[in-house]
């Protein structure tokens, strides 16, 4: 479950007050809102990637206000993906468990499952550059799912992609949900991926989050 509570942060200019929602567990929840409203800045705040100044996440709950990133039990994809030009795909969806000093097995037996579980075991040798928009999905959501996360956050991760593959990337996005057992908040502006994924759909307006009917609107 993912639980924000009375959120307070600043990002520049840009300010958030007293933003609360709560996503409960096992839940597929799409966070819409206009351009500019703040929604990666509130993913970022839960990931850890952004400072608050006052306020609680609390990630399965547990209080992460404080915690580092690593230590949350989230995975974060970013609208880019920010892969990392010179490693392997496998060298990617190890990156977090060698972080944490996965034992070499116990670390191979995970690496080789995501590759199943994602589609792209063929892919394991090769680098970003070459990698089809679908691909690069695919490797920066193993990256983030590799260390077993009880959450995962995703910012607009198929905005980039064309209609045929999006609708693959439903699928998958499913099929990941069930078998790592996450709660999920996924950004997007797009109502049919609201539609195709969410179980429920949150609005962030004017700072403050709402639950939205299924198309995205109030």
């Amino acid at each position: 479950m993912i639980a924000v509570e009375k959120l307070a942060l600043r990002a520049g200019d840009f300010a958030l007050a007293d933003v609360s929602f709560r996503v409960e567990a096992g839940e597929y929840a799409a966070l819409m809102g206009r351009t500019g409203s703040g929604k990666t800045t509130v993913l970022e705040a839960i990931s850890g990637l952004r400072p608050v100044t006052g306020g609680r996440v609390v990630v399965r709950e547990r209080d992460v206000t404080r915690a580092k990133p690593a230590a949350r039990g989230v995975g974060y994809v970013p609208q880019d993906g920010a892969l990392f030009r010179t490693m392997t795909v496998a060298d990617h969806l190890a990156f977090a468990l060698d972080i944490r000093k996965w034992e070499p097995d116990r670390r191979a037996r995970r690496v080789g499952e995501l590759a199943e579980l994602l589609g792209i075991a063929a892919l394991m040798s090769r680098t970003p550059h070459g990698l089809s928009g679908g691909e690069r999905q695919r490797v920066a959501l193993g990256r983030a799912l590799s260390a077993r996360p009880g959450v995962l956050l995703l910012d607009e991760p198929l905005s980039a992609l064309d209609d045929d593959t999006r609708k693959q990337m439903y699928s998958l996005l499913k099929r990941v949900q069930e078998h790592e057992h996450v709660t999920v908040l996924h950004v997007t502006h797009s109502r049919s991926e609201a539609r195709a994924l969410a179980d429920v759909v949150l609005r962030l307006v004017e700072g403050q989050v709402m639950e939205a009917a299924p198309d995205g609107s109030e």
